[in-house]
């Protein structure tokens, strides 16, 4: 997914907030699911971050033009383990591995098939 760093993004040195490098990830999680007409959020359950670990590699800039890619490392029967990476003309600038738990009904579930074979597809930009 392709994301611009607009202003509202930055600090007033013009470089990207460190906390944005997240929503830019989670917005591509959820674009994954947006592309496959399915909502991250359905009758069926949902996913929530359980854990995660991040690297600030370069910071990113006011007006750059940035890819993240989100790649499925790990399935479980009630979480999954992924690998994101914001790239900078094609050099990652930011990576995380996040652990996210499944839930149904605010406790943890099984991953019901049909959203396993959607995310077992998951190593996209």
């Amino acid at each position: 997914m392709k994301i611009r760093v607009y202003y509202e993004d930055t600090d007033a040195a013009g470089i990207v907030y460190y906390a944005n490098y997240l929503k830019f990830c989670e917005r591509a999680r959820s674009e994954l699911f947006f592309k496959k007409g399915f909502s991250p959020q359905s009758e069926e359950g949902y996913f929530v971050v359980k854990r995660l670990e991040a690297e600030y590699i370069k910071p990113a800039k006011l007006g750059d033009l940035l890819e993240v890619t989100t790649e499925l490392v790990e399935k479980r029967g009630a979480s999954i383990l992924l690998k994101q990476c914001v790239k900078r003309e094609g050099k990652t600038i930011f990576e995380m591995s996040v652990r996210l738990a499944f839930l149904k009904d605010a406790k943890a579930a099984k991953i019901p098939e049909s959203i396993y074979s959607l995310i077992s597809e998951w190593k996209v930009s």
